[in-house]
């Protein structure tokens, strides 16, 4: 039996979808940090056959967990405090995403300007198309 150790202060990631714990390691731009991580791969799961995990070591709050929300709003989110979850989140998509999408329109300002931010905003929560902050240029999560 394989065991991590336990998060003292930080969040524990999990149903994560099989697979993709990488991406979103990367889409929370945790490789800029030099927080402790573990990734946990294709883990067994009742509830969904394999699944992935995340554990997280860090300052609560220093993470924008709405990323996740965007990813997968399924995923939970463990709060960890003193060794011991003290909260679970229940995650929704946010109405604004930034850097995680980019836009495809040739002609947007964000493809000129390359340190400009990827915004993206929530127009249509039912069926979870965002558009570009800068251009409208749609964006529909599949």
């Amino acid at each position: 039996m394989l065991n991590i150790s336990g998060v003292q202060e930080g969040y524990v990631l999990d149903h994560i979808k099989a697979g993709t714990a990488l991406k979103i390691y990367r889409d929370l731009g945790l490789e800029q940090h030099d927080y402790t991580v573990a990734i946990i791969m294709n883990v067994k799961s009742n509830k969904m056959g394999r699944k992935d995990i995340l554990k997280i070591e860090c300052p609560i709050g220093s993470i924008d967990l709405d990323v996740l929300g965007f990813i997968d709003h399924n995923i939970t989110v463990n709060i960890v405090k003193n060794g011991f979850i003290t909260d679970k989140l229940k995650l929704k998509l946010p109405k604004e995403v930034h850097n995680v999408i980019r836009c495809k329109n040739p002609r947007c300002i964000t493809t000129i300007e390359q340190e400009l931010e990827q915004v993206f905003i929530l127009t249509d929560p039912e069926h979870e198309v965002y558009r570009c902050k800068y251009c409208e240029e749609k964006y529909e999560r599949k």
